[in-house]
């Protein structure tokens, strides 16, 4: 993100940016105990603000935190803190935390949740990436087992994902593949993976260690709606080397082709059609999907 919001949400209030100020002693800071969704604004129009709502709503209750407000009251403060912000595109973070506590541990000493938003512009990629293409390498770092903690919770405990980034930093990669514990692919540092084997669209299931990505469930809909075959399919590094395209999809980075895995060409080397015409099309659907804000 980039650029100073106008005001920020805090507890049902906006503040202006240098006064949007929470505790040191939110546990959501101290231990990464909450969750969080991103969403994109298309022409004043947050995407599908109700599938998000309903996402952090589940992370919330699979980890028995409150959310303080109903689905309506949600909706309701990120409208009016886009319309405050006047952002015509861009980007919009939700945070829930458990709110103040102890500096223990102890989930408890938090009597009351703490709900942030904050909009502002978005570029996850530079614009040469979705025209030529980027190249991605596999982490060292694993995604945590399922057994430990669901990849459908967007929790905020990013530091495997971070670490995975720097690894590609330093490889001299736009982004890095996370294999789960068994070694199958999981899905890159914020993103999921998808690719075009056989005239079919395949992409992990969420048991592998892969969110549920709302822009993933939308690319679903643009492949049947097409007439693409679309399958849920463990996936090795193999099936990416030998793909004839391959994507990586998230509410930040849209849908962005991915041209070579570990020095390896993929497919053409090139971003293939199938991809650049599904890129297309979520731009469209996005940039007419419900109404405006102001």
């Amino acid at each position: 993100m980039s650029e100073t919001p106008r005001a920020v949400y805090i507890d049902g209030r906006l503040h202006p940016p240098e006064e949007a100020t929470i505790s040191v002693l939110d546990h959501g800071l101290l231990y990464g105990d909450g969750v969080f969704e991103g969403i994109r604004i298309y022409a004043r129009r947050p995407f599908r603000l109700d599938a998000h709502l309903a996402r952090l709503e589940a992370s919330a209750h699979a980890i028995a935190l409150l959310v303080p407000l109903d689905r309506a009251g949600l909706a309701t403060a990120v409208r009016d803190t886009v319309r405050a912000n006047r952002q015509a595109d861009g980007y919009i973070r939700m945070v829930l935390t458990r709110g103040d506590g102890s500096l223990g541990l102890d989930p408890l000493s938090c009597h009351h949740p703490r709900l942030i938003i904050i909009v502002a512009e978005v570029s996850v990629y530079p614009p040469d990436h979705y025209v030529d293409g980027i190249r991605v390498i596999t982490a060292a770092t694993r995604q945590v087992p399922m057994a430990s903690v669901d990849a459908r919770i967007k929790s905020l405990n990013y530091l495997k994902n971070v670490l995975a980034r720097l690894e590609a930093h330093e490889a001299g990669a736009a982004e890095a593949l996370m294999l789960n514990h068994e070694g199958f692919v999981a899905e890159c540092t914020a993103d999921n993976v998808f690719v075009l084997s056989g005239g079919r669209l395949l992409t992990p299931p969420a048991s592998e260690g892969a969110l549920d990505g709302i822009t993933r469930g939308v690319v679903r809909e643009l492949a049947e709606r097409a007439g693409l075959a679309f399958e849920e399919r463990r996936l090795a590094r193999y099936d990416l080397f030998v793909a004839d395209e391959c994507f990586l999809t998230g509410t930040g980075a849209e849908i962005v082709p991915v041209i070579a895995l570990d020095g390896r060409t993929i497919g053409a080397g090139t971003p293939g059609p199938v991809t650049q015409r599904l890129a297309a099309e979520l731009r469209e659907l996005a940039s007419r999907e419900g109404e405006p804000l102001f």
